[in-house]
């Protein structure tokens, strides 16, 4: 997978650079027309739109739309795309808008009350996201370069002057724009997925913040210059790149608890007499943190999680390391843990679902600890000194031998 991913960014990056210098031997040889619209300074457009809107989709979409349509003459409007028609952006930007004031007024909100709107923007997140990936980067890459002679001098450059321009071009270059418009979202997608998770409104707003603060950066250094705009964006990639398989567990970790805390999953679940789905809680045995994969009791005693990379690729597995084991009880969501010196090392953690059924697991394991952990145990040791205070603790019986 990394060899693939690897192999789609530096093509694109070739054929960025390639572009580039495409430009300089056209601008030198037409210096008097700087007006002229060349292959790299199209290039370097598209990677800044396509980076921008894989940040912000829902934004990017109908701010490029807006653009479109007021800067377009009278004859070109009625052949605009769909999302440059005032029927898609004006409801488009009323809708940000309200996001916006939502995340305005969040900090002065209860986490109760935000976590719903937080949860909808995920949702609105993945629809414009999958809207732009298969309605929008297309167009946009449909249009780069603008004329078929800048298509054929590019080529020409590359050494295949004797193939067609545009339209080989076009379809040599979407499916990298949709790999890198893909991978950008992602990271930023995860971002959102950490808002939902994040218990605190001022974690919240940093979170938002920074993701504005880059896609501000990249919109701003575009208008500015087209290739400092490139250049931002390039780097904008590679960090995205190195941060898409770390991301794509977050988002997959975020679904699964999305799901299972808003449907109320626990209340109809019942854990598997072997094989249930939970995620590692830290990197074992060469795995990586947050794979989701199932936790197998074999017959001989040992226990070994399976788990596929990207969910999709060749299963792995791994023993978990001897010791022993335990079903820990958190407020929010339970954890099995190895249990080292009377301290607890988390291992795995289990989605909301399992909220109530730690015994049940417990016993499908053959694991004969519940334990409470953190936040609850304090709790939990609070309450009983409070009841004990009051007179209201359940007595402690003392067994008593039986006298000779």
């Amino acid at each position: 997978m990394k060899a693939i991913r690897s192999f789609l960014l530096g093509t694109l990056l070739s054929l960025l650079f390639l572009a580039i210098r495409t430009d300089g031997a056209q601008i030198a040889e037409s210096k008097s027309n700087s007006s002229k619209s060349t292959p790299g300074l199209e290039a370097a457009k598209t990677l800044s739109v396509i980076t921008g809107v894989a940040i912000s989709p829902l934004l990017g979409v109908s701010a490029v739309g807006a653009w479109e349509y007021f800067s377009a003459d009278k004859e070109r409007k009625q052949k605009l795309h769909w999302y440059a028609e005032p029927v898609f952006w004006i409801p488009a930007l009323l809708l940000v808008a309200a996001v916006l004031l939502k995340d305005t007024a969040g900090t002065a909100l209860p986490t109760a009350l935000k976590k719903p709107f937080d949860v909808a923007e995920a949702v609105e997140n993945k629809i414009s996201g999958l809207v732009a990936a298969g309605a929008f980067v297309p167009f946009i890459v449909s249009v780069m370069p603008s004329k078929a002679g800048d298509a054929q001098a590019l080529l020409s450059a590359g050494q295949f002057a004797m193939i067609d321009g545009s339209g080989l071009l076009n379809l040599l270059l979407t499916p990298f724009a949709l790999a890198i418009f893909a991978i950008v979202w992602l990271v930023s997608h995860s971002i959102q997925v950490l808002i939902i998770i994040s218990p605190f409104t001022t974690v919240d707003a940093a979170l938002k913040t920074f993701r504005a603060s880059v896609l501000s950066l990249v919109t701003a250094t575009a208008f500015i210059n087209p290739y400092l705009g490139a250049f931002i964006s390039v780097l904008i990639v590679i960090m995205a790149y190195m941060l898409a398989g770390w991301s794509f567990r977050l988002m997959t970790f975020g679904q699964v608890y999305l799901w299972d805390l808003f449907t109320f999953h626990s209340r109809r679940f019942v854990p598997r007499e072997n094989g249930n789905r939970m995620f590692t809680s830290t990197a074992i045995q060469g795995s990586p943190i947050r794979s989701y994969g199932r936790l197998v009791h074999e017959a001989n005693g040992s226990r070994r999680f399976e788990y596929r990379p990207w969910l999709v690729l060749p299963k792995k597995s791994f023993e978990l390391p001897k010791g022993e084991l335990a079903v820990g009880r958190g407020l929010f969501m339970s954890e099995i843990v190895r249990i080292v010196d009377g301290e607890t090392q988390p291992l795995f953690a289990l989605p909301p679902r399992y909220r109530g059924h730690e015994q049940e697991l417990a016993r499908a394991y053959h694991l004969d600890e519940v334990r409470d952990l953190g936040l609850l145990k304090g709790i939990k040791a609070g309450w009983t000194w409070l009841k004990g205070l009051f007179g209201f603790r359940n007595p402690v019986r003392i067994a008593v031998p039986a006298s000779a």
